[in-house]
């Protein structure tokens, strides 16, 4: 194992909190306790309450929406809305408790990937009109939730969040994209900070789709389906260029977490996913002036069936299993889809907060899917305040 490289200066932009609601409860604290434990989180699906194909998955535990948000402005909300204002709510709240509250107002921007926001409120929808003696007899408070920008719109709206607020569709991407967003949004100066970060929520429709369209090898089991959202705040860099990393986030209150040096995204053209990874991951290694020695941690998609199975043993070839050891943990929860890009993240800040060696060391992450797009990102993981 290499020695930690000596401290080094800020080029990108940091993170510098970050709140998670997955199948290990509600928050930061349920999350990085069980990432650390290694706990399973499938559990029965209820055949009355889901009417879903799946008899197994991952589910945030008890999440009811008008439960967990109360009755105000919640009736109709789905599930992939109510996930995300959680996450948002509860990240104000440890912010808050940590005395460094997050701003709101017009400097503060929302970033939201997804994979298409609700499958299950856009089918109810379109059934009511096939279903009701007109086509336009349809419930006109369900409709704004049959929109993927949705989750993002409500969630800016309830926090007064009135910087630009954006939504990433793109699948098992939308992740690393809307970092990718975030950061060209505070590179050019359109906000003061970014809460960035993706949501997917659980439901028959899904299933449905995931059951119709997956492509896995004869024999492989099913994958459990989960669900969840996590939300990061990334700031800039302030300061002169050789301003010292631990002083450089916009607020000084905050400790920065982790600082993202590079993003490649790419489309696999040639029918062959793994050269193309294998590119992916050097060209985002070359922008971040990182070697491959000098990486603590990989964490792959975990991409059920083949094309998952080839990305796990690329990363373990070009950082070996100590490092892609250290990455894994987010899989327990589940195929989160588009949120799993986030969770791979935060399980890697969860880890490294518990780990003296991690300060000042590299971590990449990769994700791939089935339709050919391939990403990767580098980040340097920093002083840590405990992960809970």
């Amino acid at each position: 194992m290499s020695t930690a490289p000596a401290a080094q200066r800020a080029r990108g932009p940091v993170i510098t909190a970050w709140s998670a609601v997955s199948p290990y409860g509600i928050g930061r604290a349920a999350f990085t306790g069980g990432v650390r434990a290694g706990e399973r989180t499938d559990a029965p699906v209820d055949p009355e309450t889901w009417r879903s194909p799946d008899e197994r998955a991952c589910l945030v535990p008890d999440f009811d929406v008008r439960a967990v948000l109360g009755k105000s402005g919640t009736r109709g909300m789905d599930r992939v809305t109510g996930l995300a204002i959680t996450t948002v709510r509860e990240l104000f709240a440890e912010a808050e408790a940590a005395r460094c509250p997050v701003p709101a107002g017009e400097g503060t921007a929302l970033v939201l990937g997804t994979t298409l926001g609700s499958a299950q409120s856009q089918h109810d929808f379109v059934r009511a009109s096939y279903e009701g003696e007109k086509p336009y007899d349809v419930p006109t408070r369900q409709m704004p939730y049959t929109l993927m920008n949705c989750p993002a719109a409500a969630t800016a709206i309830r926090f007064d969040l009135k910087g630009p607020n954006s939504t990433v569709a793109g699948g098992r991407m939308s992740g690393i994209l809307a970092l990718g967003y975030a950061r060209r949004l505070l590179a050019t100066g359109r906000t003061e900070r970014a809460l960035v970060g993706a949501v997917e929520e659980y439901s028959r429709s899904r299933a449905w789709i995931d059951r119709h369209s997956r492509r896995t090898a004869e024999g492989q089991p099913d994958p459990r389906l989960g669900e969840g959202c996590a939300v990061l705040l990334l700031e800039p860099a302030t300061g002169e260029p050789d301003a010292d990393v631990p002083d450089a986030s916009a607020d000084p209150a905050r400790t920065p977490l982790a600082e993202l040096l590079a993003i490649d995204i790419r489309a696999d053209v040639r029918g062959d996913p793994t050269s193309t990874l294998r590119e992916s991951v050097s060209q985002a290694l070359g922008d971040a002036e990182v070697s491959p020695e000098q990486v603590w941690a990989a964490t792959s998609g975990e991409l059920p069936g083949p094309l998952g199975a080839d990305e796990r043993r690329l990363l373990a070839e070009l950082f070996g299993e100590p490092a892609t050891a250290r990455g894994r943990g987010h899989e327990l929860l589940g195929d989160t889809a588009a949120v799993s890009g986030v969770f791979q993240l935060t399980t890697l800040l969860a880890r490294a907060a518990e780990d003296t060696e991690a300060a000042d060391r590299f971590a990449v992450l990769t994700s791939v899917d089935e339709d050919g797009m391939i990403a990767s990102a580098v980040l340097r993981l920093l002083a840590q305040d405990g992960g809970s």
